[in-house]
């Protein structure tokens, strides 16, 4: 991970993994600048850039004769794709998974509606070409998670909402997070492809209420896994690793 980002990159990383993970409680101040610096390694550019990156994500806030603070997680920008890696690295909590699924089914079942209503034959055509991936992850094995990823989000566009199209981005994290513990159970792809493909179906056949359904039931059989999941103490994934690699079948 040092090597593929750069020292920007890596002083936010190793600042927000610091807070994230409580080594830094709420209210308590980051250390100064020059003790970073000498920590770290980098400029004091490179501090002052890295604190300005964790106080777009909600991470800190700074101020005259306060300093730089710690901020309550309340205030974390949860749809930004480094605050949850650096949550999965910290430990994936019960709370935060079930906010996702709470957030999955307000927003995904009227993402299908819209999707069924408005997806054009190009939107159809790259959900079904990640359906064929996830398909062939199954039955021959390989990166099922990617295609799942690509599946959703594909169908988010098709909703031709601006806001839902951006909004696709920004869940990429939290989604992944979902469907890396989908897979943690066993046979868990299988189960969940003939419910995708239910989704897919009802979409293409201009069905908003079919699509609906299917996304519920899609999510709540997720939400059943993420359960098993947490009931077991299985170790759960950390996102910044590659996605899971399903076996041949």
């Amino acid at each position: 991970m040092f090597l593929i980002k750069n020292v920007h990159g890596n002083t936010v990383d190793h600042l927000g993994e610091a807070i994230v993970a409580g080594r830094y409680g709420v209210g308590a101040s980051i250390p100064p600048e020059p003790v970073l610096c000498q920590e770290l390694g980098v400029s004091r550019t490179v501090v002052r850039e890295a604190v300005k990156s964790l106080i777009a994500k909600g991470l800190i806030t700074t101020g005259p004769k306060v300093g730089t603070r710690v901020l309550s997680e309340d205030h974390w920008n949860w749809f930004d794709p480094d605050v949850i890696i650096w949550q999965s690295k910290a430990g994936l909590t019960p709370e935060f998974l079930r906010d996702l699924q709470d957030l999955r089914r307000v927003v995904e079942p009227a993402a299908m509606r819209l999707a069924a209503e408005r997806a054009t034959a190009q939107d159809i055509a790259e959900v079904e070409a990640a359906y064929a991936g996830m398909k062939h992850a199954v039955e021959h094995g390989g990166d099922y998670v990617t295609h799942d990823l690509r599946f959703h989000q594909g169908l988010l566009r098709a909703s031709r909402n601006r806001m839902l199209v951006q909004m696709s981005k920004a869940l990429g994290a939290l989604l992944r997070t979902s469907f890396e513990i989908s897979t943690r159970r066993k046979d868990g792809p299988v189960h969940s492809l003939p419910l995708h493909r239910a989704v897919l179906d009802a979409v293409i056949a201009h069905q908003p209420d079919e699509a609906e359904i299917a996304i519920r039931v899609l999510i709540d059989g997720a939400k059943e896994d993420i359960e098993e999941v947490l009931a077991s103490r299985r170790r759960l994934p950390v996102l910044s690793s590659p996605a899971r690699q399903l076996k041949a079948a």
